[in-house]
């Protein structure tokens, strides 16, 4: 029995008592109030409650009715999109149904400004994820370290390469203050100074100059920090009111290795000047000599004439190899490739170089196996690396020293082995990486002899890049040093 009838049932009985108690207070009925009086009253109660009861459950059956009608319209209503459904349903639910079906049209209207609020957001979301994305590829495309702070001085972008030059995490760093992000405090003051310092966002650019430690090694860093704005309404008004930049955005880049090739550059430009002078000095005194008369015997001007010579053979030598290296480097030298007998080409360069090597009383000692072979190569350029490995051989063994050459053939490689080997200074374990670098010289052994840092280069150049072979050093200070260039065997060997 549902609830709807007991509720009926209840209001009958209700109803048919009140009415016996009327009955039986009444005095006007012409029934007696005891006996048959009493039956009657009571059955008259009764059909009064029942007839109530009975009213009162059709009203409510009728009202549920329209109720469920209403429920099932909102029900309609909230999941189809049609917004003219009507109901007009009875027992004075109309208004209710008119004012739910006005609150249902309005809830949807706004749920679809906040739906279509919604997908501009999601669209404008991806859009900003996009250009997040797009810029952060920029950025990490950059070989120098970017880093941009925001408003608040918290890192708001940066790339990997700032990451690996200032030490963070670039995952965990994002949106963190710059000043927990880095332990440069030099460098965080900057960017903060640039952000507070400036009334205006135009001026908001600095540029100097930073020196960090890396992997034991001091780096030079060339910082530039600007100051970003809003846009042009927002940069006049900041400008105006004095307000701080909105941003920083900091690019360091790394002129460690600018620095230390200017450096040799003077270097360079410094010893090569030195290299010219003296010899043209030599020759623009001796040739004085000669003019003014003061070479009275063919034996005096013969010393002066063998004199102007060395010193323009030493002149063509050192302008000969600044342009083989700018002829290499720039892929222009002409190869003139023939079959060479190496161990005819080293005797020809250590008669060349032994004056030289008996004037510092240095023995040159040849201990080439007597084998026959041949490499296919240009022979006037080979014959010039040689003879830079034994003069620079010379130049750094003291008096009483000894200069070995050597070659082996390995057959199964292929390849001749040239060896100069001697029992000079030596080179310290770290100049060793450098030797072959242009205008590189061992600090140690300026004072030793003189030199432009150039010899060993050509040397590389010709072996390595026109010859295809390779060249390798192995030296002990204070015992010597040991160079060795291999090349190829010619086809038909």
């Amino acid at each position: 029995m549902s609830f709807g009838k007991w509720l009926s049932l209840g209001v009958g009985l209700v109803a048919a008592v009140l009415t016996a108690v009327f009955l039986f207070l009444d005095p006007t009925p012409p029934l007696p109030i005891w006996g048959n009086g009493v039956s009657i009253r009571i059955g008259i109660a009764g059909v009064f409650g029942g007839l109530i009861g009975l009213a009162h459950w059709l009203v409510m059956s009728r009202f549920n009715a329209e109720l469920r009608r209403l429920t099932c319209h909102v029900e309609v209503l909230t999941k189809s999109d049609v917004s003219d459904l009507t109901l007009e349903p009875g027992m004075g639910l109309a208004p209710l149904a008119l004012a739910v079906e006005q609150g249902m049209q309005h809830l949807r209207q706004r749920t679809q400004k906040l739906v279509s609020k919604r997908r501009e957001l999601e669209i404008q979301l991806r859009i900003a994820e996009a250009e997040r994305r797009h810029a952060e590829a920029v950025l990490n495309s950059i070989a120098d370290a970017v880093l941009v702070t925001d408003a608040f001085n918290e890192l708001a972008l940066a790339n990997k390469a700032a990451a690996s030059v200032l030490n963070f995490d670039l995952g965990f760093s994002r949106r963190r203050p710059i000043d927990e992000v880095l332990d440069d405090r030099a460098l965080v003051k900057l960017i903060k100074d640039t952000r507070e310092g400036a009334p205006s966002v135009a001026n908001l650019r600095r540029h100097v100059e930073h020196r960090l430690t890396r992997n034991g090694r001091e780096h030079v860093y060339d910082v530039t920090v600007a100051g970003i704005g809003g846009d042009a309404a927002d940069s006049e008004a900041a400008a105006g009111d004095g307000h701080d930049a909105l941003g920083v955005v900091t690019v360091i880049r790394d002129v460690t290795r600018e620095r230390e090739i200017a450096e040799m550059k003077s270097d360079f430009v410094s010893s090569v000047s030195h290299e010219l002078r003296t010899p043209l000095s030599s020759i623009k005194a001796y040739v004085e000599m000669l003019v003014d008369g003061e070479a009275h015997d063919e034996q005096t001007r013969a010393e002066f004439y063998n004199i102007i010579q060395s010193e323009t053979n030493r002149l063509s030598r050192l302008i000969d190899n600044i342009l083989n290296i700018s002829r290499i480097e720039s892929g222009v030298v002409r190869v003139q490739r023939e079959q060479v007998s190496l161990p005819s080409l080293i005797r020809e360069a250590i008669d060349v170089m032994l004056p030289q090597a008996r004037a510092r009383n240095i023995e040159l000692k040849d201990v080439s196996a007597p084998v026959f072979f041949q490499v296919f190569a240009d022979k006037d350029m080979v014959y010039q690396a040689t003879l830079n490995l034994l003069g620079n051989a010379i130049k750094y063994t003291p008096k009483g020293g000894r200069v070995t050459t050597s070659i082996v053939v390995d057959e199964a490689a292929r390849v001749v082995r040239v060896s100069v080997q001697d029992t000079g200074v030596g080179i310290p374990p770290e100049d060793v990486p450098h030797l072959f670098e242009k205008f590189y010289r061992v600090h140690q052994h300026k004072k030793l002899a003189q030199g432009t840092g150039l010899g060993l280069n050509l040397v590389k150049q010709i072996i390595e890049t026109v010859h295809g072979g390779t060249m390798t050093v192995a030296s002990e200070p204070g015992k010597g040093s040991s160079f060795t260039y291999s090349l190829p065997l010619a086809d038909n060997i």
